[in-house]
């Protein structure tokens, strides 16, 4: 009988054990460090990318995951990145956290997760995050530039970079574009006729609210269309405040607006729900546009018109980004990220006897 030929590639180890950097490289057919370097982001000597895509595949194929504890004692670092966020039901910070979640693995970092409350007195929270050597870096999260969690992480000794908006003094963000935002909703709005169009806004400061409100007024502007500030108020990014802040529009304003764009998903299925309470229909009576997409606005009824934004994609370019300047790679990463379109749906609609 012919003997058989062995494979010339080492066979995985059982399944009881755990994979090594030595398996990986003996796969791969290549040096320990040169698997350590390209497995931990080592851009700092060139690696061929042929040789990169072999040790990435042998590692997948054998289930690496690296030593974080031994790494860590190595290189006095903890390979963890934290990120806190002020509500855990708002699809926007799933969807971060989701993002980062992904970009934090791929570098061979791991997330650590904590809810904060907005308002909450708890306003070393992000310190001690940082200074009890949990975390080598902080991702930001807040509703509010000036909230107590912004400024523990100002005070923190480990990089961070704030997502979701900007700041006076704030180096390394990455940011939606709301004026851009907002006024493709509103435009889709006045392109279905529509005048008296209400907003619903955040807390008018420098952030997400002030942007949003600031290109509601631009499209009206360029649309030659007064605004009228009784079709104005101030919802938050919930669903209990965009409920209030539509009654108040529909009980302050002297001629009932018949469209309305809420400054989120969130705030948009509370004026959805108060509308209801009041026997106005969507969109055969007042039409709704937001921005952010996701599961919800395809699930409501009738399903909603949204702008689209790169929220699971902003998580991790923050990760990422974090990591470049933990890593040395990078000294500041200030990105604004732009809509992705608008998707119509049946929340919208021409103005009601506007006709065809």
């Amino acid at each position: 009988m012919p003997k058989k030929t062995s494979d010339a590639r080492p066979s995985p180890p059982p399944h009881n054990l755990r994979a090594t950097l030595n398996d990986v490289a003996l796969q791969a057919g290549v040096d320990v460090s040169t698997a350590s370097r390209v497995l931990s982001g080592d851009n700092k000597q060139r690696v061929g990318q042929d040789t990169r895509n072999r040790i990435l595949e042998a590692a997948k194929s054998l289930d690496y995951h690296p030593n974080i504890t031994a790494r860590s004692l190595r290189v006095a670092k903890t390979f963890s990145l934290g990120i806190a966020v002020p509500q855990l039901d708002n699809p926007v910070f799933s969807q971060m956290i989701i993002g980062a979640e992904r970009g934090a693995r791929e570098r061979g970092y791991s997330l650590l997760i904590a809810h904060i409350e907005e308002g909450s007195s708890d306003d070393a929270a992000y310190e001690r995050l940082a200074s009890t050597n949990r975390v080598d870096g902080l991702l930001i999260t807040t509703l509010d530039d000036n909230s107590v969690v912004l400024s523990a992480a100002q005070k923190a000794r480990v990089p961070f970079m704030l997502l979701n908006r900007t700041g006076p003094g704030i180096s390394n963000s990455i940011y939606f574009d709301s004026n851009a935002a907002a006024r493709l909703a509103v435009e889709h709005l006045i392109g279905l006729g529509h005048t008296r169009i209400a907003h619903l806004s955040g807390q008018l400061n420098p952030s997400t609210g002030i942007g949003r409100f600031a290109g509601y007024r631009d499209a009206l502007a360029d649309a030659g269309i007064a605004f009228d500030p009784e079709l104005v108020a101030v919802s938050g990014y919930t669903i209990k405040g965009g409920a209030q802040a539509m009654r108040k529009v529909l009980e302050q304003a002297k001629q009932r607006p018949t469209a309305v764009f809420p400054i989120t998903l969130a705030a948009a299925a509370g004026a959805i729900m108060a509308l209801q309470q009041y026997g106005i229909r969507v969109p055969e009576d007042l039409s709704v546009v937001t921005v952010h997409d996701g599961p919800i606005a395809e699930a409501m009824f009738p399903p909603l018109s949204t702008v689209q934004m790169p929220v699971e994609q902003m998580g991790y370019d923050g990760a990422i980004g974090l990591i470049d300047l933990i890593e040395g790679r990078k000294t500041t990463t200030n990105v604004m990220m732009q809509p992705q379109g608008l998707i119509i749906r049946g929340s919208t609609a021409r103005v009601p006897g506007a006709g065809t």
